[in-house]
This record gives C-alpha cells, sequence and structure tokens, in this order.
C-alpha cells in the first residue's frame, strides 16, 4: 500500500500511477461496498434497545429574583456604563433591559438592569428625590446621574452611571418614568 502523501508528490513531477493500479483499486473499491452492505444488514439484527437511568435525582428549585412583590412599571433596552473616579474614564457595565419596579406595599421605585444571556444584575437602586438626570454631552439619547446606593455588585456604593439608549424616543420615556418615580 502507498502512503497517504503520494498525491502529494504528483504535484511536484513525480511518477504517474500506472493503468493497472488503478483498475486494482475499483475492484477493491466494489469489494469493500458489498463487505458494508452485509455488515449494515447484521447491524440492524444486533440493535439494542437501551435505556439509562440518572445515578442521582435533582429535585425542582423555585428560583427568587425578588421582583415577586414588584410591579414593571417601564421595561427597556439600554447600555449602562459606571464612571471610576480614579481612572477618570467610562468603563461599560453590561447591555441589557433595564426596569422601573414598583413596591406593591411600600410603592418605592428601583432601577433594575441585568445584562443579557448571563442575567447578571448591573444596576440596583432605589429611585429617590435628589436624583437628577443630566443630558450626557453630545448625545440625544443618553443620560448621566449619580446614585448615592447601588448594591449591584454587593455593598452599596455611591457611582456615577451613564445609560444609553437606541434612539432619542427611548431616552425620553425613561426620563419621564425616573421623574415620576422620585
Amino acid at each position: 500500500p502507498k502512503p497517504p502523501t503520494s498525491n502529494v508528490f504528483l504535484m511536484f513531477g513525480a511518477k504517474k500511477e500506472k493503468k493497472e493500479d488503478k483498475e486494482d483499486k475499483e475492484e477493491g473499491k466494489e469489494n469493500d461496498e458489498t463487505e458494508k452492505k452485509d455488515n449494515a444488514e447484521g447491524d440492524a439484527e444486533e440493535e439494542v434497545d437501551v435505556h439509562f437511568e440518572p445515578l442521582v435525582h435533582l429535585e425542582k428549585v423555585d428560583v427568587k429574583t425578588n421582583e415577586e412583590d414588584e410591579e414593571v412599571m417601564f421595561k427597556v433596552r439600554a447600555k449602562l456604563f459606571r464612571f471610576h473616579a480614579d481612572t477618570k474614564e467610562w468603563k461599560e457595565r453590561g447591555t441589557g433591559d433595564v426596569k422601573f419596579l414598583k413596591h406593591k406595599e411600600t410603592k418605592k421605585t428601583r432601577v433594575l438592569m441585568r445584562r443579557d444571556k448571563t442575567l447578571k444584575i448591573c444596576a440596583n437602586h432605589l429611585v429617590q428625590g435628589d436624583y437628577e438626570l443630566k443630558p450626557n454631552i453630545g448625545s440625544d439619547r443618553s443620560w448621566v446621574y449619580t446614585v448615592t446606593a447601588d448594591i449591584s455588585e454587593g455593598e452599596p456604593e455611591a457611582q456615577t452611571l451613564a445609560i444609553r439608549f437606541g434612539n432619542k424616543e427611548n431616552a425620553d420615556k425613561f426620563k419621564e418614568h425616573f421623574d415620576e418615580a422620585k
């Protein structure tokens, strides 16, 4: 038998195969095909119905998002940025749906934003009366505001956030709902 790389050498001027060798190969292919058909028929007879049982049985777990006692007042897609005072630059926090959630009992409204796909929280803070949305310089579809206690990363901390929307209409609706929630 020839090594599988023999065709490579043909490109560089090696001797061509003889016609007899080609005919022998074709006969060998026909024999292989008949053997495969015989094997396929034998495999059908040996096929067995196999059933697997799981080794560990897991019980269903109810996932709580802590949004069960809240009503969605407004929901829109946006991109959130956080200002880092140390480096004096904006860092992207995530892209996803931002929601205004109003608690059914306390009537307090909070802003909650989860990243697409991972659903990790990137903004979670109450809307308070002293928060003010300011237009972002150079864009009519984004707002900048400062919060005193954003708890998206665990501990409450003061942050300056910028939120950008797909169009001006969504940005204006966000401002309306933000002002209503104060």
